[in-house]
């Protein structure tokens, strides 16, 4: 009696075993590949799934994950497991040395985002995925950079990225996988370059800084040229309009001086008619007097003979003199 409870509860237990392994929970974003008797039968999705034991076994996949060691360095890890993720993966690769096309030794660091979109050829069409998208990887930067010069290398990332992409999306669409981005982290040269480069920058700034001082000082002596441009042309102006006002002036001194001078002969050759005497011989006998002022103006003394001449035209003008007293 007691072996044949000890046999039923085995049998139990198998039957429960058995039954609990048939059962797979499969989480959301998750998915499983089943083969029935090594082929492939169906692929799981996610929720409650029940499988046929030992006929049926999920078909495993390798997954890789970065881990921190020692010193805060991160390695990556590979490992195999049956349920295939299907939402957005990154690759984090470590360094690789590039050659760029002017041959300088440079590292660069790559992340690698992918999706897979079709869990059975991510399975059966390549052995371990994560290691032959690490190597598909390397080789097509190795290529890409490999094409261009250095400088053009370090102002070019986004150009390098979309070539990556492109490039490795084709080669990995027979796998049953997206790559949708891929982005470079660092491009470090070697430290000779680096010492060139940072001299290369100095030297650029200083020029950069000697054109812009230059550039002021043309913009000062310009602006100061046409500052003194614009006095002198305002000085021109003013001593121009000085002088038009100034010969105005005289014109009108003149213009009065005339009107002067025709009322005065007016009256004088009213005079002379009266007298009976020359206009003209009068007229000449003023200048005359006039000139002789002239002449005898000055400190030093001076002596001045008289034509015999003259002496009856300065009676003629003293006789005038008589009229206008009467």
């Amino acid at each position: 009696m007691e072996s044949t409870v000890i046999i039923l509860v085995c049998i139990a237990i198998v039957v429960m075993f058995f039954i609990a392994s048939g059962i797979k929970i499969i989480p959301q974003s998750q998915t499983a590949i089943i083969e029935r008797l090594g082929r492939y039968d169906r692929t799981l999705q996610s929720g409650l799934n029940i499988i046929i034991p030992i006929v049926e076994r999920p078909r495993a996949i390798y997954s890789r994950s970065t881990v921190t060691g020692p010193g805060g360095r991160r390695y990556a890890v590979i490992r195999s497991t049956t349920m295939i993720d299907l939402r957005e993966q990154v690759y984090d690769f470590p360094k690789q040395s590039v050659i760029t096309k002017d041959n300088v030794v440079t590292q660069i660091n790559a992340l690698l985002y992918f999706q897979i979109m079709d869990p059975m050829k991510a399975v059966y069409e390549i052995e371990n995925l994560p290691d032959a998208i690490e190597k598909l990887t390397q080789t097509t930067l190795r290529n890409v950079v490999g094409g261009m010069e250095l400088d053009q290398s370090l102002t070019s990332r986004d150009i390098i990225n979309s070539k990556l992409r492109s490039v490795l999306d084709e080669a990995t669409n027979k796998w049953g996988v997206k790559v949708t981005r891929v982005e470079l982290q660092d491009i470090t040269p070697p430290d000779s370059v680096r010492d060139a480069m940072e001299q290369q920058m100095q030297a650029e700034r200083k020029r950069r800084a000697q054109i812009l001082l230059a550039e002021g000082e043309k913009q000062s002596a310009i602006l100061q040229s046409e500052g003194e441009k614009a006095a002198l042309i305002n000085q021109a102006e003013a001593a121009k309009q000085s002088q038009i006002l100034r010969a105005e002036g005289e014109a009108q001194a003149k213009i009065l001086q005339a009107d002067a001078e025709s009322t005065a002969i007016s009256k004088v050759a009213q005079a002379v008619a009266q007298s009976k005497t020359d206009p003209a011989t009068y007229l000449l006998a003023t200048k005359y007097i006039a000139t002789l002022k002239e002449m005898v103006s000055g400190k030093d003394g001076k002596t001045v003979y008289i034509p015999y001449e003259a002496s009856n035209l300065l009676g003629s003008i003293g006789g005038i003199k008589d009229m206008f007293k009467q």
